[in-house]
């Protein structure tokens, strides 16, 4: 399992995580994974379990998404946060962020919901659990992975200056206290989810603000646009 977790990461942050490849957490979270797939599908591939690391290596994340687990229905999942692969039909979390980016920025939907665009350039798409049991969400949570993928808002937070991080929904928001917000700037915003966005995720206009944000800092503002 090693082989098929540790070396598919991106060498800049297999330098600030190594260490948690070799902690005790993650030797059982890779005997769990191991036993699962013995008896259920596991959502994303092995291949694409760390793609939102690879996509963004550390040194260009200029913004962080943060949700919660992937998607669970067959062909979903491809490691970015509310992203799904071209072909595979919006789910309604997507369908709502894309409806705000409109309201927001007068950008029409996309055809697709392939979100890779964002994360080269710059936008971290990152799910505190970075797999799941098909049909069953939230199945891989409290295994180890929250303490993965926390290390690596710490090392974004710590290492870092000028960062955005987006929490959307009482899930992404506790994840504040893992932020240096002296140094970084934090979004919070219900969950885009068709149950809590009418309460505060519509209005949010936080793509806008984002871009605010990197243009007063001299970067490159994100071009939300997806072809």
């Amino acid at each position: 399992m090693t082989e098929q977790l540790n070396p598919s990461i991106d060498v800049s942050w297999k330098i600030v995580l190594g260490e948690e490849f070799r902690k005790p957490y993650m030797a059982e979270l890779k005997a769990f994974l191991v036993n699962e797939k013995k008896s259920c599908r596991v959502f994303p591939p092995g291949s694409l379990i760390f793609n939102a690391f690879n996509q963004t290596p550390f040194r260009d994340v200029k913004v962080v998404i943060l949700g919660q687990d992937p998607y669970h229905g067959y062909g979903e999942a491809h490691g970015l946060c509310f992203s799904v692969l071209e072909g595979i039909t919006k789910p309604p979390s997507l369908i709502n962020i894309f409806k705000e980016i409109e309201n927001d920025l007068c950008i029409k939907p996309p055809r697709h919901g392939n979100l890779t665009a964002w994360a080269k350039q710059g936008v971290l798409l990152l799910n505190a659990t970075l797999t799941v049991r098909e049909n069953q969400a939230g199945s891989h949570q409290n295994k180890g992975w929250e303490s993965f993928t926390d290390e690596a808002i710490k090392q974004l937070s710590a290492c870092r200056e000028g960062l955005i991080f987006v929490l959307w929904g009482k899930f992404a928001e506790a994840k504040a206290m893992l932020i240096d917000k002296s140094k970084h700037f934090i979004l919070s915003a219900p969950h885009p989810s068709p149950f809590s966005a009418n309460r505060g995720f519509f209005g949010c206009r936080h793509f806008s603000r984002i871009n605010t944000l990197l243009k007063q800092m001299g970067k490159n503002e994100i071009d939300w646009r997806l072809e």
